[in-house]
């Protein structure tokens, strides 16, 4: 099932996720060596990295990869990398160690193959410790869009969405995310409420809902969690949908 925790604010959320980060992290680091997380972009997402910046981390020992990014220039304002950079430039972290999505390069699925190496080369057994995930209005998460047929792509790590919001993407997909060792949601906003309640129920219908729920936890503010009567377990029926 998926474990639940609900704090005031947005800001609240930020420390409380990035105190989940800096204990993962330090725990991967003393068990086999690394640290292997996927980052979204998002304002409670970087206000959490920035939380996280702030902590005592083992950054050496640190790779950061990216859950999805825009297809758009080095630099483009809406590009997550921009920002990601920016954080974690006063980090610690070594650069070689900050793997960003290559989507400026022209042949996005050629760069996807190249990507998925990359993560087989330092993920424990070819995994990720670690998968932060955002959740969309629409259901949608990291860029499993509701229609998109990357949804179902299960033979690749990483894939390119149909145009979204104007954008293609490049995106882990469910398989990568699936068999990472742990997967942590961030949400806030009310206007998050009804997909919140839904991704909670186990609901299949939207992108987020077809997302492992093992060793997942999401940490959600109040006005996110409106709609939460308690953490709700896994149902067969629903699985089976």
């Amino acid at each position: 099932m998926l474990e639940i925790e609900v704090s005031r604010t947005g800001d609240d959320v930020a420390a409380a996720a990035a105190a989940h980060v800096a204990g993962r992290a330090g725990a991967a680091v003393s068990g086999h060596g690394a640290f292997c997380v996927a980052l979204s972009g998002g304002r409670t997402p970087w206000r959490m990295l920035e939380r996280l910046i702030e902590l005592d981390l083992p950054w050496t020992a640190i790779h950061v990869f990216q859950t999805d990014e825009r297809e758009a220039p080095d630099g483009d304002a809406d590009r997550n990398a921009t920002r990601l950079a920016a954080i974690l430039g006063d980090s610690g972290l070594p650069d070689a160690n900050l793997h960003l999505m290559p989507v400026a390069g022209g042949d996005l699925h050629r760069a996807c193959e190249t990507y998925a190496r990359t993560i087989a080369r330092h993920g424990r057994d070819g995994r990720l410790d670690l998968v932060h995930l955002g959740l969309g209005e629409d259901g949608h998460t990291a860029s499993l869009a509701p229609g998109d047929p990357v949804l179902d792509v299960a033979d690749r790590d990483v894939a390119v969405t149909g145009p979204y919001r104007g954008r293609r993407r490049m995106t882990l997909t469910r398989a990568a995310i699936d068999r990472a060792a742990e997967r942590m949601w961030v949400v806030t906003g009310a206007s998050k409420a009804v997909m919140l309640a839904r991704l909670c129920e186990g609901d299949r219908t939207i992108p987020a809902g077809r997302v492992a729920r093992r060793s997942s936890i999401v940490f959600a503010d109040e006005a996110a969690a409106t709609d939460l009567r308690a953490p709700v377990p896994d149902r067969p029926e629903a699985r089976e949908a």
